[in-house]
C-alpha cells in the first residue's frame, strides 16, 4: 500500500441507526430487512449512545421465547460501551484494532457526531483494492 488510505475513504455513509426508545422488535426487523450484524443507537442529537448487535438481540429472544414475555426499547438491551473511531484514522490503523478485538464494526464520529461506520468487510475490500 503505498498510499494513506483513512477510515474515511471505505467507511459507509448511509447508516441504518436505532434510537434508544425504539421496540426492539422493530429494530431487529431492521437488521434483518438490511441485511445487516448491528447498528448504532443515537440520541436525538445524532451522539453515539448504544450500540445493537444481533448476538444482543438473540440473547433477548432467547430469553422472552422461554419466559414469553415482551421485549421493550433498544435501550434496555444496546451495548453501552461503544468504541468509536475518527474518519481520519489510518486504515491499516483500523486493521490491526479489528485484529486485536471481537467488534465486527465501528462507530465513526467527528466532533462528537455520527458520521459513518466502518466494518470489517469495508476494511478488507479497502485493503484489497489497494494491494
Amino acid at each position: 500500500m503505498t498510499d494513506l488510505a483513512t477510515v474515511r475513504d471505505c467507511m459507509t455513509t448511509r447508516i441504518v441507526t436505532f434510537s434508544p426508545d425504539l421496540d426492539l422488535r422493530q429494530a431487529i426487523r431492521a437488521l434483518l430487512r438490511h441485511g445487516i450484524s448491528g447498528a448504532p443507537v443515537v440520541d436525538g442529537t445524532g451522539r453515539v449512545v448504544g450500540i445493537l448487535s444481533k448476538r444482543d438481540c438473540l440473547k433477548v429472544l432467547f430469553g422472552i421465547s422461554y419466559h414469553q414475555a415482551e421485549a421493550g426499547p433498544v435501550s434496555a438491551y444496546m451495548s453501552r460501551d461503544v468504541e468509536t473511531v475518527a474518519p481520519d484514522l489510518p486504515l491499516v490503523a483500523l486493521a490491526e484494532r479489528f485484529l486485536g478485538s471481537t467488534f465486527r464494526r465501528y462507530p465513526v464520529v467527528d466532533r462528537g457526531h455520527l458520521v459513518g461506520i466502518v466494518s470489517r468487510h469495508d476494511v478488507l475490500r479497502a485493503l484489497e483494492a489497494r494491494w
